[in-house]
Order: structure tokens, then C-alpha cells, then sequence
């Protein structure tokens, strides 16, 4: 019988992060998956900015940046006019715009980041059994027709929709399948006029969506006007209202599928976890299936390191489903929504929809709300049972660390706020305003490092806005300490995924140790 720590069921994009980043935090992994050999071409295209973030994180933006095409903006149309354009250089990130890529491609570049971590997918291996015992979960798989044991503490299941390890657990679906079916297909476009890195959306009677991929290619999303209809005619009718005389030339993969909307009831049953599609499904018009997962792996691979490691209580688990379920929910219903908005059909429910969607286009306010929802940068941890301290407008427990946030190194040089928190732990930042003399920062300081706990906090940053404390490694622009809402002083706790865990104004030393108690616990 093998023995492993995790045992990664399902070796999609989900899997291989959730798999690679516990081998990168020294925990041992197996990641297995049924079907012998990778996909050759899936559905999934969009990269959003979080994702890219958390690419960037873990050293493996670049490769996907070469591969892929920038989407820099995604225009909605409808009766043949322009109905708005959500533009994600408003989004606020770092990276503002989607990489259009094919998912095999991400999967590859995933696959070798596992490699580069010592490990490889073992293929061709299906899971059949489990049966959780009080110390671990003993899996019965099947290889070449043979049947083995593998004990694990921990078991997480990437494996889809159809998800074994969710049937053999019994965890039950909200949700619903959703009715209409979807279609899709790659293509070029002769004689296109737009620019090329965009997405666009035509909610018509035949609804088409194209995606930008490399090589001036296009995945094309549609609803087939008929069961039995010519996928490509009926994108083409759809779009040569907008773009007379168009083609679609070299199709590949055309491909009809059925979608769902649906959240597993729990996302931890004991030992047994789940992340992607087998513990959520969405519809595919705004493309954060594939991304909400990649956010689960991310989210939970510290957390199960650190108890896996015997840092941290497994109640520290309880709080990956607690911050990510919320957030599959909310994925679901808003991919319903834009599901019922594609699908209307009457002329006045349509002039409807169409006047709607212009107004939130109209409105600066809603229209930088669409780009923020659109980079997945909106998701906020405020209501987690890990995150604790002062609230405040600029940035409260549970936000994610914000972008564009420049530093000056005394040594001379420039760089970001977020650079320093590309760590596998916690990062605590000590934010000194203008104002706050170098005696006072250095006393809390002191307390501070005295009270850390290096287990779980992986290095404390002292930054100041006052240019006149010269020995301090870092100075933070006092525009940038005001964008932090930074008082006199403030420590703020940034999580190995970004987020902020803890925000104290005062007694600093005391909120730390409280925030580690509260994790270890």
C-alpha cells in the first residue's frame, strides 16, 4: 500500500496548482488522473487578471503571457448597434487584460510547473473507493486494469463535473442544469475590422460570442438555432449583421455540449475536499469557471500545508469553504443572469435588456464595477472566520492587496507593494505615516518582531512615508500610504493569496499574536 500526505484526484487546471503548490510548500503529493494521456483541446479560453496575479505569484506569468493574446476589452452588442464596452484598464490590476489561450496550453504550462516542484501527473489511474478513517482516507484506484491502495491524510477532488470523489462522499448539488445547450468552434475571420485584442459579445437571436485566441484566431461560443443546425451558418447570419460579408475560415472543433449551474453543498467533509468544477459549475458566457477553480487551488494549498506541516488546527480548513463557497455561489448566479439576459427573445423584453445594459455602461461608477467583476478583482474575505482587526474604506481584513502601490528602496530603486508579499507565508507590513517619527515606528517595531511568530509569518516589512527616516529599508509615496488609509500607524498581515488577514491601528504586537492564535486554533 503507498502511503502519501494528499492524494490530488483529477489533473485539470485545478489539480495541478492545488498539487504543485503543496509540493512547493514541502508537502508530498500524488496527482492522479483517469484519462491517459492531456487533452488535446478544451473549451476554456480566459485567463482573467486575478488569475494572472496568481501566475505571477508562483513565477509562471511569462510563459503564459507568450503563449496567449491581451484581451483588453470585451464589447456587448445586441439589434445591430453597440450596446457598451467593459474595458479593464479600469480594473485597477496590474495586468489589465484577460490572456485569450487555449486551456491545454494553461494545462501545460501548469503541468511543467509541477514538474520544476519534482512531481508528475500518474495517468491513467482511476479512482474507485474511499473510505475515511479516523487518521487519513485509504483509495482504492485502478491501473491497467489493476487495483491498488493509497492511504492519504487528505484527499482533493479536481475531477470535474462528475466529480467520483463528490458521488463517493455523498455531497449533494444547489443548482440547476441549465436548459438551452451551448456550441463552439475555432476560426478565423476574413476580412475583420475590429481589433484584434478584444472579445465580443452578440446578444441576438442567435447569441455569438468570439474570443480571441493567438494567430488572429477566434473561439467562437454560440447558442445553436436548432438541434440539428450548421454551427458555423449560425454564427455567421449572427455576425455579418454587424459585419457584412464575413466568413469564418479554417474551423476546427466544433463542438455542441450541455452546461450547469450548480454548487456542491460542501466543499470539506472531514478529511475530503473539493475545488474546481467538482465543487462548482457555472455557465460559460463570462468565463470564471476555470479561473474560480485556479482561486480555489490557490486558496486552499497554504492552508492544507500548514496543517499538514502541524502549524495550524485542520479547523483552519473550515475556512476554505467559509471564503470560497460564497464565491462559487455568487460565480453561479451571475452566469444565470447573464444566461437569462442572452436568452430573452421578445422585442420589448429585448429593448428592455438592451436599455439596461447601456444605462450601466453610461454610468462611470457601474461601468468600473463591470471591469473589477470582469478581472475577478471584487472578491472579498471580509466575512471569514481567519480575518480580524480594525476595519477601514481603504482597505479592510479580507480585501485583497491592492495594486500600484510604488515603494523606494534607500539603497536606491523602485518597485511595488505587492513584490514583497510573493511569499509562500504571511507578510506583515509595518506602514509608518509622514508624520510618525523614526522612536515610535522602531519601539513598535521591536515589539512586533519580538512577539512574531516565524512559523506562520514569513518576514515583517517596515515601510515609512517619511522621507526624512534615512535607515529605513523602504518609503512608501504618502500617496500610496493614503490610498492604504495609513493613520499614525499600521500593521497590516497580507496572506500567502494576497489578501489582506489582519488590519490593526494600534497595539500592534498584541493584534499580531491574536491574528496567529486565531489561525493556529
Amino acid at each position: 500500500m503507498n502511503a502519501v500526505t494528499v492524494l490530488v484526484v483529477g489533473a485539470g487546471p485545478t489539480g495541478l496548482l492545488a498539487a504543485a503548490e503543496l509540493h512547493r510548500r514541502g508537502v508530498d503529493c500524488l496527482i492522479i488522473e483517469a484519462h491517459d494521456r492531456p487533452l488535446g483541446w478544451d473549451r476554456a479560453t480566459v485567463v482573467h487578471p486575478r488569475s494572472l496575479e496568481i501566475f505571477d505569484a508562483l513565477g509562471i506569468l511569462e510563459p503564459l503571457l507568450a503563449a496567449g493574446v491581451k484581451q483588453r476589452r470585451a464589447r456587448i452588442h445586441a439589434g445591430g448597434a453597440v450596446l457598451g464596452e467593459i474595458d479593464l484598464d479600469l480594473c485597477g490590476s496590474r495586468y489589465p487584460f484577460n490572456i485569450g489561450i487555449s486551456e491545454e496550453v494553461t494545462e501545460a504550462i501548469l503541468t511543467d510547473y509541477l514538474a520544476r516542484q519534482g512531481s508528475k501527473v500518474t495517468r491513467g489511474t482511476k479512482l474507485v473507493a474511499l473510505d475515511e478513517r479516523a487518521d487519513g482516507v485509504l483509495a482504492i484506484v485502478e491501473h491497467e486494469g489493476f487495483a491498488s491502495e493509497i492511504f492519504a491524510r487528505w484527499v482533493i477532488g479536481c475531477d470535474g463535473y462528475h466529480s467520483t470523489v463528490r458521488t463517493l462522499t455523498g455531497i449533494g448539488q444547489d443548482g440547476h442544469d441549465i436548459g438551452e445547450p451551448w456550441a463552439v468552434f475555432d476560426a478565423g475571420v476574413c476580412g475583420w475590422p475590429e481589433p484584434f485584442e478584444a472579445n465580443y459579445a452578440y446578444l441576438d437571436p442567435t447569441p455569438v460570442i468570439l474570443t480571441a485566441l493567438p494567430g488572429r484566431r477566434w473561439r467562437v461560443y454560440l447558442r445553436p438555432s436548432a438541434p440539428d443546425s450548421d454551427l458555423v451558418a449560425d454564427a455567421a447570419a449572427t455576425l455579418r449583421r454587424y459585419v457584412p460579408g464575413a466568413d469564418f475560415e479554417g474551423v476546427a472543433n466544433p463542438t455542441r455540449f450541455h452546461c450547469h449551474s450548480k454548487v456542491a453543498q460542501r466543499f470539506r467533509a472531514g478529511r475530503i475536499l473539493l475545488a474546481g468544477d467538482a465543487a462548482h459549475t457555472c455557465s460559460p458566457a463570462q468565463g470564471h469557471g476555470m479561473n474560480t477553480g485556479l482561486q480555489d487551488a490557490f486558496n486552499l494549498a497554504w492552508k492544507l500545508a500548514l496543517v499538514c506541516q502541524g502549524r495550524c488546527s485542520d479547523r483552519l480548513l473550515d475556512s476554505y469553504e467559509a471564503e470560497r463557497r460564497p464565491v462559487a455561489e455568487r460565480v453561479a448566479a451571475s452566469g444565470d443572469a447573464a444566461e437569462g439576459a442572452q436568452m430573452v427573445t421578445g422585442p420589448h423584453e429585448r429593448r428592455q435588456r438592451d436599455a439596461a445594459v447601456r444605462a450601466v455602461f453610461a454610468d462611470p461608477a457601474t461601468r468600473h464595477h463591470e471591469a473589477v467583476a470582469e478581472a475577478e478583482l471584487d472578491i472579498d474575505y471580509a466575512g471569514s472566520p481567519i480575518v480580524m482587526g480594525d476595519r477601514h474604506d481603504a482597505i479592510w481584513p479580507g480585501q485583497r492587496l491592492s495594486d500600484g502601490l510604488e515603494i523606494r528602496f534607500a539603497a536606491g530603486g523602485t518597485g511595488l507593494l505587492h513584490d514583497f508579499a510573493k511569499r509562500r507565508g504571511h507578510t506583515a507590513f509595518l506602514i509608518a505615516a509622514a508624520a510618525t517619527t523614526r522612536q515610535h515606528l522602531m519601539g513598535v517595531l521591536h515589539d512586533v518582531e519580538r512577539l512574531c511568530d516565524r512559523t506562520i509569518i514569513d518576514a515583517v516589512v517596515t515601510l515609512t512615508a517619511n522621507a526624512d527616516i534615512a535607515d529605513i529599508a523602504a518609503h512608501l509615496a504618502p500617496a500610496a500610504a493614503e490610498r492604504l488609509g495609513v493613520g499614525d500607524l499600521t500593521l497590516l498581515v497580507v496572506r500567502a493569496d494576497g489578501h489582506v488577514g489582519l488590519r490593526a491601528e494600534r497595539r500592534h504586537a498584541e493584534a499580531l499574536g491574536a491574528y496567529v492564535s486565531l489561525l493556529r486554533a
